[in-house]
């Protein structure tokens, strides 16, 4: 429970006030518009990002296996490109780091409904209901996402 709480601590100082059910649509590099409200039941972790990031890149890996393990049953990653990039280019990188989550296109300097965007790279947590949970700045790692949704989950 211990270490659940020091984990806490690290999400809480980035949250700013957000609405109770918390909404977002961007335009996915698919095509497909995503909408938070598409996942309700879930847990979805919002990763903004930028390919010229050191600590992005960083994170990548363990925001895949942590997609990868849980996008069948109760979380997803949706990753947000947060610079200007041509298309082709964004593809490519997609492509070349293996990204199974969807990434979206979220253009620099645009307002964020779930909180503040002040560096790269910035991930929000939204709770099965909606709710933005948390925000932390900085890389996170799979085992500390699912050591929080197991324990806020149960």
């Amino acid at each position: 429970m211990v270490r659940i709480a020091i984990f806490l601590v690290a999400w809480l100082p980035v949250v700013l006030m957000a609405a109770p059910e918390a909404e977002l649509e961007l335009a996915g590099l698919d095509g497909r518009a995503y909408r938070l409200s598409d996942y309700r039941g879930k847990w979805v972790v919002v990763n903004y990002w930028s390919t010229t990031c050191p600590p992005c890149l960083k994170e990548i890996p363990e925001l895949t296996r942590f997609h990868d393990r849980h996008k069948d049953k109760d979380a997803v990653v949706l990753g947000v490109d947060y610079e200007e990039i041509p298309r082709l280019w964004l593809i490519e990188f997609v492509k070349n780091r293996k990204i199974s989550y969807p990434v979206l296109l979220g253009p620099p300097g645009t307002p964020t409904p779930l909180g503040s965007i002040i560096a790269l790279p910035t991930t929000f947590l939204v709770s099965p209901q909606g709710q933005v949970i948390g925000g932390h700045t900085g890389t996170v790692t799979a085992e500390a996402l699912e050591r929080y949704i197991q324990g806020e989950g149960s």
